[in-house]
């Protein structure tokens, strides 16, 4: 039986990026906040030892175990879902500060476009430009609504960026980032000078990898990155990469209004009518389980972990692809890759060093940012020259007809170690009335809960953004002088083994219509009023870029939210 607590104002279910930021802001408002954090305490120091390669980039150390806890996949309804065994396709992470630690730091706003997809498709080129099955949707939500968050999000986490307005990704309230960009690399300008002579607009990232020393509007202060390459999959030892272990949670935890319980592991959240009263966890050390009642309940875990605690619980209406009708599980979504790789007899380029976001990239290819009347797609994607550099294990390039083995591969090994660039199409993902999460009916976790189901796969919409994004990406390092330039294969069926991205979004969308979302437009649940639930799983599409910068933005709307729902109860829109 359950040890049954006092009960608490707020309490919030995962402390990660989103976590964190709604803490702070509640906190510092003098609510008192209980969060709950499935892994272990993490702090700076904590980072100071983590240039281990193997331990943390290979061995995934600091992410979630796959033996007590994964998920199914099966590309479709006829087959068989098997457990995710290794890691591959995103990397939900486990302790304080969640996936938002270990992330790259490349931090996008949204495009307009995407918050009003149906509505801008439909006007610019009909409803029969969008394919039977695909289940694209407004979001409730329109740019200027949300363009202050995004500012707030920036300046909090000191985002260096381009100080000129780029029309392309939308009108900004701050026309500076709150950072100059990073460092430009010889590569980088090659990328620059080739695009601009090919008529494209391109920009530095806006980089979460602070370039100079900043302090917020909250009084952080943290010191420039030193481009050292140790930054997806690993924490920083300098705090120049933003995350909530070195931003929002310090400023919640100073208030005196934030407790943090970690090796909580949420299995249910309690309700009754249409509200909330808790939420069942268990100590991971001990194995005892804990009843927690609160006022407030606010879900901000991992995309998977938010969907699967939601029909655990039963709470809203689980999705049938049959129907098209429920919400818990739908709009399922992943990202597209279309890229290109160079490589170079006469040139030679330090790979080796640089930043998890240290990269320039253009748009004139995402979004509804160019004609898509002949193509075979919509959206689009952001074209990107990173250098997040090249950790000696995992990077070992050869141009295609190489050896895998003896002389010839070492010795293309050590020639084309220094002369190889990328440039990468990242493509965005449309949802299907097909792809969704459920749980699986056969497999469980260690606790004996089943196991979320993904059913998903590529579609020829995505096959034709990839030869579209790939095409460009090869056209652009030819102005960039490499010798011989090999373009990336074609998509065939959707693989969960190898890493692709861990951009996933989906599973309790956000939108104006309790039919057709499961949230509203400040992630407050339609069926239940005190349940607010925030992360990339409220995205009723993926966009052609990186998540967290939209998490964000959306985390501080649900904190203005939810602090309205404490003042006044009731449905927020």
């Amino acid at each position: 039986m359950a040890t049954k607590l006092p009960k608490v104002p707020v309490l919030i279910v995962g402390m990660g990026w989103a976590g964190g930021i709604i803490a702070s802001e509640l906190t510092k408002a003098g609510h008192k906040v209980v969060g709950l954090e499935r892994g272990k305490r993490m702090k700076l120091e904590d980072y100071f030892i983590m240039h281990d390669e193997v331990r943390y980039a290979m061995r995934h150390d600091l992410m979630q175990d796959l033996s007590k806890e994964t998920v199914t996949f099966r590309n479709n309804e006829k087959m068989t879902a098997l457990p995710m065994r290794t890691y591959g396709s995103f990397l939900p992470g486990d302790g304080l500060g969640g996936a938002g630690k270990h992330w790259n730091g490349v931090s996008f706003r949204f495009l307009p476009y995407d918050f009003e997809i149906r509505t801008k498709t439909v006007e610019r080129y009909g409803a029969k430009k969008i394919p039977a099955g695909m289940t694209i949707q407004d979001w409730g939500i329109k740019w200027e609504q949300i363009e202050p968050y995004f500012d707030k999000f920036e300046k909090m986490a000191g985002i260096s960026g381009d100080a000129e307005q780029n029309l392309l990704v939308g009108k900004r309230s701050s026309p500076a980032y709150p950072t100059p960009p990073m460092k430009q690399t010889p590569s980088m300008k090659l990328f620059l000078d080739a695009t601009t002579k090919m008529g494209y607009h391109p920009y530095n990232s806006p980089s979460a990898n602070l370039s100079e020393p900043y302090k917020n509007p909250d009084g952080i202060e943290r010191a420039a990155c030193q481009y050292c390459a140790y930054c997806e999959r690993f924490g920083c030892e300098y705090g120049a990469k933003a995350d909530p272990v070195v931003t929002v949670i310090p400023v919640a935890e100073k208030t005196g209004n934030l407790e943090i319980r970690t090796h909580a592991n949420v299995v249910k959240v309690l309700h009754k009518g249409n509200k909330a009263t808790g939420v069942v966890y268990i100590n991971t050390l001990t194995g005892e389980e804990i009843e927690q009642p609160a006022d407030l309940v606010i879900m901000t875990s991992f995309v998977l972990n938010n969907v699967k605690l939601l029909l655990l619980s039963k709470m809203g209406t689980p999705y049938d692809p049959a129907t098209g009708r429920g919400v818990i599980g739908k709009n399922y979504a992943y990202q597209i890759s279309g890229g290109a790789t160079g490589y170079y007899e006469d040139k030679e380029f330090n790979t080796y060093m640089g930043a998890g976001a240290l990269g320039i990239c253009l748009d004139d290819f995402n979004g509804d940012n160019f004609d898509h009347t002949d193509l075979k797609f919509i959206h689009g994607g952001n074209i990107r020259h990173g250098q997040s550099g090249n950790r000696p294990i995992a990077n070992n390039p050869v141009p295609a007809g190489t050896p895998a083995w003896g002389a010839e591969f070492k010795k293309a090994s050590l020639k084309y170690s220094y002369r190889t660039l990328s440039v990468s199409g990242q493509g965005s993902n449309m949802p299907w009335k097909h792809h969704y999460l459920d749980l699986d009916p056969t497999y469980k976790d260690s606790y004996g809960l089943p196991l979320l189901r993904m059913t998903y796969d590529f579609e020829d919409q995505d096959r034709e953004m990839s030869k579209f994004l790939a095409a460009k990406s090869a056209g652009i390092l030819k102005e960039m002088g490499a010798s011989n330039v090999a373009p990336g294969g074609e998509l065939k069926a959707y693989n969960i083994t190898p890493y692709q991205s861990t951009h996933n979004t989906g599973g309790v969308i956000m939108g104006a219509d309790p039919r057709t979302s499961a949230v509203n437009n400040y992630l407050q649940m339609w069926d239940f009023e005190n349940v607010f639930v925030v992360g990339a799983c409220s995205f009723g599409h993926n966009s052609g870029y990186n998540p967290t910068g939209t998490v964000g933005a959306l985390a501080y709307r649900t904190a203005e939210g939810a602090a309205k729902y404490l003042k006044q109860g009731g449905s927020l829109v």
